[in-house]
């Protein structure tokens, strides 16, 4: 065999991936990928940190395995989590073993600098340089050229039901190394673990493996090839898919022909309840919907929005108001760093003003009387005849959270200055309208 030096230095798109693989530095430049995005535990129970304490020892073993042939990808761990737009539907992720995360990680990286450029400029999903907000901007700019009607196309479990066959049979046009051919039909079929009990995988990809976007992409890279080739404009992130017309006459015609093409020749399922035929603004994608050619928040991501912020806000708690505007500014930071791409701050500065309101109706609700509240607003500053006017009126906590009092005891600049409450809507970026326009949802 050769050398470790001469393997360091062979193409990563020459026949020989295989020998590129079974280096210790390209194995260590996929244990560091593994080891940034972190997560938890495969089905051996193995974690990061016990990986990392025989580093040395595990990337010698791993890549001895590889190359004897010994190594053997293990079932994955099956996790559920709750759809975000269902109450009873889940999503079935699959965690593989660190060893195997770190094999899958340095095959993807070794398989996407040869892939990745073959793929559609319409797909946006999971590729390098490329992101939500430039598939939405994307989208947004189709709209504005009159192309407002959308196919917003839904396939039904995709991962767990693409075709491992067909699968194969393409990333073997592509890729001339056999043996990593073998390698990824070997992780496909490595089964799953749920209860300690193990099922075999005869179909789909693993969704949580590191090779699973890059595996979905060049699967769903025919259907943006099939698009292209009838001359239509689309935007695709994984297995979200927009195709964008002038009416809705050939909207529906391209529903039809589109679905059959799915369905007959990638073989995939069309979920019919799902996917529609419509006009812009009444479509979501990746979070977000296109109204009169302008970007905005759509209005499901909202109503999420307003029931997380109500979650981290409940009744009956009796937890100080600094622990929980600590957890409520991590929570949004987090999402308005991303629904930042709206054009209309307008639906930022609604979410704050829904969480300091959230906020004043615990502090009345704090007070446990409308006598301690009364005394409460006199030591705010309010004067003795409005506090009364507000607390002993029939008004009830929520309504009492939105008086003039208790607004003016506890202003939106006392959240911000004093209790450090993160807010967005007044960062004036570029791309949006004055913070007074307001969009009409639909």
């Amino acid at each position: 065999m050769q050398s470790e030096m001469n393997l360091n230095t062979l193409s990563i798109d020459s026949k020989y991936l295989f020998e590129q693989l079974c280096t210790e530095k390209k194995l260590l430049e996929g244990w560091r990928e593994v080891k940034r995005n972190r997560g938890t535990s495969g089905s051996d129970g193995q974690t990061i940190e016990d990986f990392e304490t025989k580093l040395h020892e595990e990337i010698k073993q791993l890549r001895q395995d590889l190359i004897e042939w010994n190594y053997e990808p293990q079932p994955v761990r099956r996790v559920e989590i709750p759809k975000p737009e269902s109450k009873t539907e889940v999503r079935e992720l699959g965690v593989p073993c660190i060893r195997d995360r770190v094999v899958q990680t340095t095959i993807k990286q070794l398989l996407e600098p040869i892939l990745d450029p073959i793929f559609s400029e319409s797909s946006y999903g999971f590729r390098p340089g490329k992101n939500q907000q430039q598939a939405v901007e994307a989208a947004q700019k189709i709209v504005q050229s009159g192309k407002k009607f959308i196919v917003d196309i839904d396939l039904s479990k995709f991962f767990d039901r693409i075709n491992q066959d067909r699968l194969i049979a393409r990333l073997s046009k592509i890729i001339e190394d056999r043996r990593i051919l073998r390698l990824v039909g070997m992780t496909l079929r490595s089964g799953v673990m749920k209860d300690e009990m193990i099922t075999p995988t005869v179909s789909g990809v693993t969704q949580g493996s590191p090779l699973s976007p890059l595996l979905s992409n060049l699967v769903l890279d025919e259907l943006d090839k099939e698009i292209e080739k009838r001359g239509l404009e689309h935007c695709r992130f994984a297995d979200d898919c927009n195709i964008f017309v002038k009416t809705q006459k050939a909207a529906e015609r391209v529903m039809q022909n589109i679905s059959e093409f799915i369905e007959k020749k990638l073989k995939l399922v069309v979920n019919q309840a799902k996917s529609k035929v419509a006009d812009s603004s009444l479509v979501k994608f990746l979070g977000m919907t296109i109204v009169e050619g302008t970007r905005a928040i759509a209005k499901k991501s909202l109503s999420r929005a307003m029931k997380e912020v109500k979650e981290l806000t409940p009744r009956g708690t009796y937890e100080n108001l600094e622990t929980t505007i600590k957890r409520i500014n991590s929570w949004y930071m987090g999402w308005s760093n991303y629904f930042s791409m709206t054009q209309y701050p307008s639906q930022l500065g609604a979410i704050e003003a829904h969480i300091r309101r959230r906020l004043r109706s615990r502090i009345v609700s704090q007070q446990k009387s409308r006598r301690n509240l009364f005394h409460k607003l006199i030591k705010r500053g309010i004067s003795r005849s409005k506090a009364a006017a507000a607390c002993f009126s029939n008004k009830k906590r929520w309504a009492l959270s939105h008086t003039n009092a208790v607004e003016r005891a506890y202003p939106n600049r006392w959240f911000i200055q004093e209790m450090d409450l993160q807010i967005r809507s007044k960062e004036n970026k570029e791309h949006w309208f004055d913070i007074k326009k307001w969009v009409c949802l639909a």
